[in-house]
């Protein structure tokens, strides 16, 4: 028998802000996170100089010297998200939290950038000067799950996913394979990224950044024919999945219900997509959840604002949903946040199937006539009264996945 699984509480950070209601002030102002960054200049080979950064985040003061040791940037967003999300389902200091019954499922594409330099120093010039106790820690790829269970003393099952720009999406839809088949009762779930033009250079050195740097607020524009690239972001969200009967017996409040998830691989190329595969993984998600594609209201599409990206997850979407189907991407506002985005379009996505109101896509003026044909929402968003929508994700080495969400009412 398998269990039905509902989200009792969700929180981020994002560049956008760190609660619901100032982001979707944010989404319905049309406002871009991006800006050009000065101290970005040093870095002779890097053509991009754009960003998405969160501006003024600091480690809350309860939390203590001992527990900040072990936590680097991108391991800090996940806690506090998680601390968000906790508070939110009514969790935070539950004791039914430790016992087991709760396990976390978290990933991010890589550990804290600059404790990897500090490796990278030792192997050059031969000195650990820079290294301690707690930099493997900090650097290694499921730091943001670990640090989340230590802090949280959580004992249940801790899943890692560190699979790039699906790292969010993955971890919790496997987190909803562990509640759905009865391996746990309730998960902490998502991802995060902090900041490092490291990961503008790796993708700059694909020709795939935007170089629009005279004019930050104008890119990214995905989806658009006069789009130039994808920009870096950071940030994290997490969720609190929970069994529905739990969470109807300690009367908590449930703000959607997850009905279906799929993830697949392309088996074709490490940063080329495929369109076939991800229309499978799309198909698959449907079949999970039951549904018929004509029972999705709306797509939350992975819109990054490359070309092959856009092209061929458009076509993808189309060839499934038909033109009819509302499309828009929310990495116009705040770039493209790698391992927290797929955890962050979640929250995104529950919170406007719960308030009817769909953001745009900002910067999208003309439609590249090579993307598939879809309702793209422009302008000012658009008011949709739909029992379910789609989240989907697509990352380097071909790993794709899709997220069902059921309005609760």
């Amino acid at each position: 028998m398998t269990r039905r699984v509902v989200i009792t509480g969700a929180g981020g950070l994002s560049a956008l802000g760190a609660d619901w209601p100032t982001i979707e002030r944010g989404l319905r102002a049309r406002r871009s996170t991006v800006r050009y960054m000065p101290e970005w200049e040093r870095y002779q080979d890097l053509n991009t100089k754009l960003a998405a950064p969160i501006e003024d985040f600091a480690p809350p003061a309860h939390w203590t010297r001992k527990q900040l040791r072990s936590m680097g940037r991108v391991s800090q967003f996940a806690v506090r998200a998680a601390e968000f999300a906790l508070d939110a389902a009514g969790l935070k200091g539950d004791e039914q939290i430790r016992d087991g019954r709760m396990g976390v499922a978290c990933g991010s594409s890589v550990g804290s950038t600059p404790d990897i330099k500090n490796f990278a120093d030792m192997l050059a010039t031969g000195s650990a000067s820079g290294l301690n106790a707690n930099s493997y820690v900090r650097m290694m790829p499921h730091t943001t799950a670990a640090n989340i269970s230590i802090f949280f003393g959580l004992t249940g099952r801790m899943i890692p996913t560190s699979s790039a720009c699906t790292s969010g999406s993955q971890a919790i839809g496997y987190a909803y394979e562990s509640i759905k088949h009865g391996k746990q009762v309730l998960m902490l779930a998502g991802g995060a990224e902090e900041l490092c033009p490291s990961e503008a250079i790796a993708f700059d050195m694909l020709f795939a950044t935007s170089r629009r740097n005279a004019e930050p607020t104008a890119t990214p524009r995905p989806y658009d024919a006069d789009r130039d690239g994808l920009v870096v972001g950071e940030g994290g969200a997490m969720l609190v999945l929970e069994e529905l009967d739990h969470a109807r017996a300690r009367g908590a409040p449930i703000l959607a219900e997850l009905v279906g998830f799929a993830t697949n691989s392309d088996g074709a190329h490490v940063t080329r997509p495929a369109e076939r595969t991800m229309r499978t993984v799309m198909e698959i998600a449907l079949q999970d959840a039951g549904l018929s594609s004509a029972a999705i209201g709306y797509v939350n599409g992975h819109g990054t604002a490359t070309e092959h990206g856009d092209i061929a997850e458009s076509r993808a979407t189309a060839a499934l949903f038909g033109a009819a189907m509302p499309i828009s991407s929310q990495k116009s506002y705040l770039g493209h946040t790698l391992g927290a985005c797929g955890a962050l379009e979640a929250w995104f996505s529950i919170e406007m199937l719960a308030n009817r109101w769909f953001a745009p896509t900002i910067n999208l003026e003309q439609v590249d006539p090579r993307c598939g044909e879809l309702d793209y929402l422009m302008a000012d968003g658009r008011d949709i009264d739909t029992e379910y929508v789609m989240s989907n994700n697509f990352a380097f080495g071909g790993v794709n996945t899709s997220l069902i969400l059921r309005r609760w009412s």
